[in-house]
C-alpha cells in the first residue's frame, strides 16, 4: 500500500474474530518502537473496517521479502557460512530484545523473518523479526496461548494430550525461540524436516564446519535447561560480526582480472596454461605505503 506521502508500507488484515492476535502484534511492534531488529508499525493504531467484519494493521514494506525467500533462491543448495552466520546474527539480535523484556516469538521461522535493504554502506540486507500474533507477552494467560509451526517447535513443546498440551503452553518461551532458530539455521544450510511420530527430525545433505556444528548444538539441546541463551549464542564465534560483518565485495570479472596480471602471465592465462608462482611477503614500507 501507499500512503498519502507515497510511502510504501505493508497493510495486514484478517476476519474480526481474529482480532486478539492482531492486537497483540501491533502492541509488540509499539513495545519494540525503533529497534532495529524488529519490524516497525507505521500507525500507531489497530484500524477496524466500517463493517465490523475486518481489522488490519499497517507496518513497514519489506522489499526484498522473507527469509524463506532467499533459502528458496538456492533451489536446496546450502547458503554461505558466513551468509548464514550474518542472518543468525541479526535473528539473535532480535529474540535477545524479546527475551530480555519476558516476551518470546513462539513461531520463529523464515517466513516470519522479513528482509529490508542495509542501512550500512557495503551491506545487502538486514532482518528484522515479525508476526508476532503467537508470541508469548510477559504475564500472559497459558490457555491464551498456541504453538507455532511444529516444524520448527522442539519435542518438549510439542503434544498429544490435553495435559501434554497444557505442559507445552506453560513452558512456552525463550528455549523455543533457540531450538526454533536451529532450525532455521539447519534449513539455511539445505536442511529438510522429516516426520517421525509426532515430531520432525531435520537431516543435512552436507557437512558443515565444526564451527556451525557447535553452535547447532548449543541451539538443539534436547533438555531445555542445558540450552544456550540467545545472549549466549550472541558470543558464539559462528556469529562473531567482525567475521559475519565484513563489507560484501563483488569479485572481479575475469577480464578485469587479466588487466591485473602481470604481462609475464596474461598470456598464459588466457591459454589456460598453468604456471608456478612464488608469493613473496610485502615488506614493512608497502604496506604502510597500502
Amino acid at each position: 500500500m501507499r500512503d498519502s506521502e507515497s510511502r510504501l508500507h505493508a497493510e495486514k488484515s484478517s476476519p474480526i474474530y481474529y482480532i486478539n492476535n492482531l492486537e497483540k502484534e501491533h502492541r509488540i511492534m509499539l513495545r519494540f518502537r525503533n529497534h532495529p531488529r524488529i519490524v516497525q508499525t507505521t500507525s500507531p493504531s489497530l484500524h477496524i473496517d466500517i463493517n465490523l467484519q475486518r481489522c488490519r494493521i499497517y507496518m513497514e514494506f519489506a522489499s526484498k521479502g522473507t527469509l524463506h525467500d532467499m533459502i528458496s533462491s538456492f533451489r536446496g543448495r546450502p547458503m554461505p557460512e558466513v551468509m548464514v552466520g550474518r542472518a543468525a546474527l541479526m535473528i539473535l539480535q532480535g529474540l535477545e530484545a524479546l527475551h530480555s523484556r519476558g516476551y518470546a516469538h513462539c513461531d520463529l521461522k523464515p517466513a516470519n523473518v522479513l528482509i529490508f535493504p542495509s542501512k550500512s554502506v557495503g551491506q545487502p540486507w538486514e532482518l528484522k523479526l515479525g508476526d508476532f500474533g503467537l508470541s508469548k507477552e510477559p504475564y500472559s494467560d497459558p490457555w491464551s496461548l498456541s504453538g507455532g509451526t511444529k516444524q520448527y517447535m522442539p519435542p518438549e513443546a510439542v503434544g498429544t494430550n490435553g495435559t501434554m498440551m497444557m505442559m507445552m503452553m506453560m513452558m512456552m518461551g525463550p528455549g523455543v525461540d533457540v531450538w526454533s532458530l536451529g532450525c532455521v539455521v539447519l534449513e539455511m544450510f539445505g536442511g529438510r524436516p522429516e516426520k517421525m511420530g509426532g515430531i520432525y527430525a531435520w537431516r543435512l545433505p552436507e557437512l558443515v564446519s565444526p564451527l556451525a556444528n557447535d553452535f547447532l548444538r548449543r541451539c538443539m539441546e534436547l533438555q531445555p535447561s542445558r540450552r544456550a541463551t540467545a545472549g549466549e549464542l550472541l558470543k558464539h564465534p559462528f556469529v562473531a560480526p567482525e567475521r559475519v560483518m565484513r563489507r560484501s565485495v563483488v569479485p572481479p570479472r575475469p577480464d578485469q582480472m587479466l588487466r591485473c596480471c602481470p604481462p609475464a602471465l596474461r598470456d598464459n592465462v588466457k591459454k589456460g596454461v598453468p604456471r608456478m608462482m612464488t608469493m613473496v611477503a610485502p615488506r614493512p614500507g608497502d604496506l604502510i605505503g597500502c
